[in-house]
């Protein structure tokens, strides 16, 4: 059974339930039935082709489900674009997946104009039981998206350049489903709350699969605000919450935390980042849940789990136990097998969560994957029995509350103001986002350095996402260099941390 079918199903058997909740509005199953069908009849009529891509860039909420189902209904595949995205990365994937049609809101219309794309107003298909144009012909000739066919598109971030373009099927998510059922013994009774961005893996799952597989309600917010997502907890009686680890800290942090009656909350799942054991320890004592995660990337899908039978050392302390049907090897740097010692080496596997590879990138697949088809995690793990742990990132990433920000797409677009001669993007410790952006820079021969409005304003001009905006410059008269010829990164990150610490009056000591 498709996402289509099933939501097909739930509008026949369950038609006055509800799908999906705001803070001020609420969908059934058969409006959202109807609103996708309604979309889907419009797509039909745009003169595209089965299997063409569709761009949907549009703010967490139900709107954007409507449009990812309306897609699937109209024989499309999605092109999912994070509401937070630069314009140079809205650009690249459109070009990128050659996508035919941008489905949008107003408040994003205008900045896509000079794509030259037609857009849709989603808002323009809640059509009431009377609409006088009949019933509608979703496929528009096309046959609907199978559960094995190529049915999204979302980016990821790469380690050079612009971000990458992840393809998958169905099929992905459902065997993903099947597990986060068993680890959480999700059932009928629950109430999901997904706060995490629609178009990718970890907001995929929470808001757009599992509750829809269930048949149960899912609360989501167009912007995470904890004090609004404290009161819709309390008052949807949410059981199920998923939140990167930033966010559930920002519910940590909340004043009127222990306002809300929160006795429903069964289950937090975390990830996208190191879970920070005390802090997850805390959350578990504040709300009476339990904290779960999954272990792995937009890319492989989940290598390991954590589940309610587990104990709280490794629940919080761990990435879990290994999924068996997901074949996970440790591979040392020079690719030899370290799998029988435990490692540490570099995490792959193979198995039925694994994407489909990346959209028209030849030279990124071939990275993906070992020669003998093992796709590769880039993250340093240690395998203790069945019990994963993550020691290290093989890859240049930067994780700012649970999104992977790659240091060499910062460097390169710091790089472009006329004042830096040479930059180095590292993560800088952070309490409540685990880490954000700080970038050290020398400056070019007769030239000002530029602080960090200044370099914010450069790359804003760029249209380049908030997202590698640096949040920290550090000006050295020269980067250290490694023996290899590097920029030294390691004493970078040291060095940071202990202007951290020079800062907030301690040692600086982990």
């Amino acid at each position: 059974m498709t996402l289509s079918e099933a939501v097909a199903r739930h509008a026949r058997t369950q038609a006055d339930a509800v799908a999906y909740v705001t803070a001020d509005d609420r969908i059934t199953w058969a409006e959202y039935d109807r609103w996708s069908d309604r979309l889907a009849e419009r797509l039909g009529r745009c003169g595209l082709s089965a299997g063409d891509r569709v761009a949907v860039l549009l703010p967490d909420g139900p709107a954007v489900h409507v449009a990812f189902l309306a897609v699937e209904r109209a024989g499309l595949v999605i092109v999912g674009i994070g509401p937070r995205a630069g314009q140079r990365e809205i650009d690249h994937l459109v070009r990128l997946t050659g996508a035919r049609l941008v489905v949008t809101g107003a408040d994003r219309a205008a900045s896509l104009e000079h794509l030259a794309l037609p857009t849709l107003d989603p808002d323009d298909t809640r059509h009431g039981p009377d609409d006088e144009r009949g019933p509608a012909d979703p496929a528009g000739g096309m046959r609907p998206i199978a559960d094995d066919d190529l049915w999204l598109c979302n980016s990821t971030s790469g380690t050079t350049g612009l971000p990458k373009c992840v393809m998958h099927d169905q099929l992905r998510w459902f065997a993903f489903h099947r597990l986060a059922v068993a680890a959480a013994d999700l059932g009928g009774s629950d109430v999901f709350m997904s706060v995490l961005p629609a178009p990718f893996g970890f907001g995929i799952w929470t808001g757009h699969v599992t509750p829809t597989l269930l048949g149960v309600p899912t609360v989501v917010m167009p912007q995470f605000d904890p004090a609004g997502a404290l009161a819709l907890i309390e008052r949807e009686r949410v059981t199920v919450l998923a939140a990167v680890t930033t966010q559930f800290v920002m519910l940590l942090e909340e004043p009127t935390l222990a306002d809300h009656d929160l006795s429903s909350l069964r289950v937090l799942f975390t990830g996208g980042e190191m879970v920070p054991y005390h802090r997850a320890l805390e959350f578990e004592e504040r709300t009476g849940c339990t904290v779960l995660q999954f272990y792995g990337s937009n890319e492989t899908g989940a290598l390991s789990r954590t589940s309610l039978g587990d104990p709280p050392e490794v629940r919080l302390r761990t990435a879990g136990r290994v999924i068996p049907e997901m074949a996970v090897r440790l591979l040392g740097d020079d690719g030899v097998d370290v799998t029988a010692t435990g490692g540490p080496g570099v995490a792959a596997c193979r198995g039925p969560l694994t994407c489909l590879g990346y959209f028209g990138d030849a030279d990124a697949n071939e990275r993906l994957r070992t020669p003998d088809g093992w796709m590769l995690t880039g993250d340093y793990c240690r395998i203790d029995g069945d019990v994963l742990t993550v020691t290290g990132r093989a890859s240049d990433f930067i994780i700012r509350g649970g999104k992977n920000i790659s240091a060499a797409q910062v460097e390169e677009e710091v790089g472009t103001h006329p004042a830096v001669a040479l930059v180095a993007a590292v993560a800088m410790p952070d309490p409540v986002f685990g880490e954000r952006v700080c970038v050290y820079l020398e400056v070019a021969t007769g030239s000002t350095a530029p602080d960090l409005d200044e370099l914010r304003a450069h790359l804003a001009a760029r249209g380049v996402g908030k997202e590698l905006w640096p949040e920290r410059v550090v000006v050295l008269d020269a980067l250290p260099i490694a023996s290899g010829g590097k920029v030294a990164k390691g004493d970078l990150r040291e060095d940071v941390r202990v202007r951290l610490a020079a800062e907030s009056g301690t040692t600086g000591d982990r």
